[in-house]
């Protein structure tokens, strides 16, 4: 089983059918046997309460309707697809995360990181940032927010669950990153939230496979399960150097992939 569940459409197409048929039959040429479309949550109308900036109210064209007209139709011609998220994690907005979450059917929504307060830290305009910072309070500040992400249970997977190295930016010392990377796993475990192990980062350039794999070692021994995801944001990047994330999964000793429908999770051999 392949799965490719971090899927966009909206910032290089349109919500249609026509154009999801494209990423149907590139998901068939790839392999990938359950696929998902996982908007950016920021995307709609409804997400205003839970974030808010210039750069995102730009960018907050759609409402959520339109999204659900595109699932709705591709139901009537059978077309294979799971319906998904991706929802930027904001502390202090548990409860008005949960009540969009609750108000859509689902099968699967994701967690990311994208800002430290008003900082978008893979947003290459920001990119300058990581210059005028202490490297290990920016690491300290983004894995407090993958760990109370976690804890809030609201999520089903973390999306590249390490992209704060997007742009090259690491500490050197092992010791502070494996503690970043122990207390994430730990949490993520205690919530049974998954992880996805993402190609993004190969196309980023880190040039890195995202997550870090002492950090899918860490999860694996605490028992974080995974699913395999592409960040695509064009039909061509679907499934893109998904070998190469099989290998990686594999060598660290996973041997099963999830896959979700209506927020409950299924696990499958890894293939």
């Amino acid at each position: 089983m392949r799965t490719d569940y971090h899927v966009h459409m909206a910032e290089t197409g349109k919500l249609s059918v026509d154009y999801l048929k494209d990423y149907v039959q590139k998901a068939k040429e790839e392999g990938i046997e359950d696929l998902g479309i996982s908007e950016h949550a920021y995307f709609f109308q409804e997400t205003r309460p839970i974030l808010s900036n210039p750069w995102v109210e730009n960018r907050r064209t759609l409402d959520f309707h339109q999204y659900q007209a595109l699932f709705d139709e591709a139901e009537k011609e059978n077309l294979p697809v799971k319906m998904g998220i991706e929802m930027d994690y904001m502390p202090g907005k548990e409860k008005e995360m949960e009540t969009f979450i609750k108000e859509h059917p689902f099968d699967y929504v994701i967690g990311s990181v994208h800002w430290i307060d008003e900082w978008g830290i893979d947003l290459a305009i920001y990119r300058e940032e990581y210059e005028k910072r202490d490297i290990y309070e920016v690491y300290e500040q983004y894995f407090d927010r993958v760990v109370t992400l976690a804890e809030s249970g609201l999520f089903d997977f973390v999306g590249h669950i390490d992209v704060i190295k997007v742009f090259g930016y690491e500490p050197e010392d092992k010791t502070f990153l494996k503690k970043q990377y122990e207390r994430a796993a730990k949490a993520l475990a205690k919530t049974d939230t998954l992880i996805e192990i993402s190609t993004a980062g190969l196309r980023k350039p880190v040039g890195k496979i995202y997550p870090e794999p002492d950090f899918l070692k860490t999860c694996k021994e605490y028992g974080v399960g995974i699913t395999l995801c592409s960040d695509a944001h064009k039909p061509d990047h679907l499934g893109y150097r998904y070998d190469e994330a099989v290998e990686f999964a594999k060598s660290i000793g996973y041997d099963h992939v999830h896959t979700f429908t209506k927020r409950e999770k299924q696990a499958h051999p890894l293939t």
